[in-house]
């Protein structure tokens, strides 16, 4: 509620899967929430069905939550603007949705991903867009399947903002018998923590797909973790955070469940499947399939060896088939565990 009594409002931009889930999140902690759709036929059955059928069929949504295809009927008097489209698309359509936000709206990010181009983190393009400062700004991350979520299965989550104010808000306001979400000042390692993850969930779900077995998947779970502090560590971010939710927590949930969407791609590719058929029968956006490339522009900018991360680059945009990108991968010269 706000200090006069009213509901909180908040926007949710982009209605796929995690979108609508945490517009759900949002109505069950007692908000208004608003879903901008882009396609009507996707805005109507969350208004005359109460279902999203194409993302999450067969979850009733709360009467608190409606859609709309007007992106300014969206934001209108959002107290929080909740942005979840694919990573590489943000820049084009946060420009066209800026002038429409209410002033002094909280802008969140969902997005775990990396810019082409200019290696910026969400949060980073958000402010560079929007032009508002770093506390106008925050990211919720962690373990947090979507369709779990939908289900209302128990979750935690982490809400990352640099200002105290913001993060406590926002964690009110998403705070549910089955989403515990905590603060965490560390938007660099969180953001960082949910990028890498997927990247990692590719090489994970190709391991699967190729049957190397547990001692693979659990060898390449702490390495990525490792790569993944890494690359945190360069860029100033605190340590804790990768054995938190945002680090550990959403590498496990990525890397061992059928529900990731980067898994899923990647036990495709190691079953045999080409790039091409593989994205063909992906129906939502797998964002480590973009954001390898950028998570591993990222690290060389900062002097930073990410080896499972050029592996993955390595087999799905260099076309490296996956025994032999595997075979040069362990023949890497040995080195200690803690480098």
């Amino acid at each position: 509620m706000t200090s006069s009594g009213e509901p909180v409002r908040a926007a949710v931009f982009g209605t796929g899967s995690w979108g609508t889930a945490f517009g759900m999140v949002l109505a069950d902690a007692g908000c208004e929430v608003t879903l901008w759709a882009r396609r009507p036929e996707v805005a109507e059955a969350v208004n005359s069905t109460r279902t999203n059928p194409d993302y999450l069929p067969g979850i009733e949504l709360p009467a608190n939550m409606r859609a709309t295809t007007d992106p300014a009927e969206a934001a209108a008097g959002a107290e929080f603007t909740v942005l979840t489209v694919p990573s590489q698309t943000l820049r084009a359509n946060l420009a066209d949705w800026t002038p429409l936000l209410h002033r002094g709206t909280v802008l969140v990010s969902l997005m775990k991903g990396v810019e082409l181009g200019s290696a910026m983190r969400m949060s980073e393009v958000i402010e560079d867009v929007a032009k508002v400062g770093p506390e106008r700004v925050a990211v919720v991350t962690g373990p947090n399947l979507a369709r779990e979520i939908a289900a209302r299965m128990p979750a935690a989550a982490v809400v990352a903002a640099t200002s105290e104010e913001v993060a406590r808000r926002l964690q009110a306001a998403c705070h549910t018998p089955y989403f515990r979400p905590y603060t965490n000042p560390d938007v660099v390692g969180c953001e960082l923590g949910g990028a890498v993850k997927n990247v990692i969930g590719l090489a994970v779900g190709i391991a699967d797909g190729m049957g190397l077995g547990d001692n693979a998947k659990g060898s390449l779970i702490t390495r990525g973790l490792a790569e993944t502090t890494r690359l945190g560590l360069a860029m100033g971010a605190d340590p804790l955070t990768f054995s938190g939710l945002a680090g550990l927590g959403d590498l496990v949930a990525t890397c061992s469940s059928p529900l990731s969407r980067n898994h899923t791609f990647g036990t495709n590719l190691g079953k045999g499947m080409t790039l091409e058929e593989t994205i063909a029968v992906t129906k939502q956006t797998a964002e480590g399939v973009k954001s390898c490339e950028s998570v591993l522009d990222l690290a060389r900018r900062h002097g930073v060896d990410m080896p499972i991360t050029e592996t993955v680059v390595g087999i799905v945009h260099d076309g490296k088939p996956p025994v032999v990108a595997l075979k040069e991968l362990m023949s890497r010269s040995a080195k200690p565990e803690r480098r």
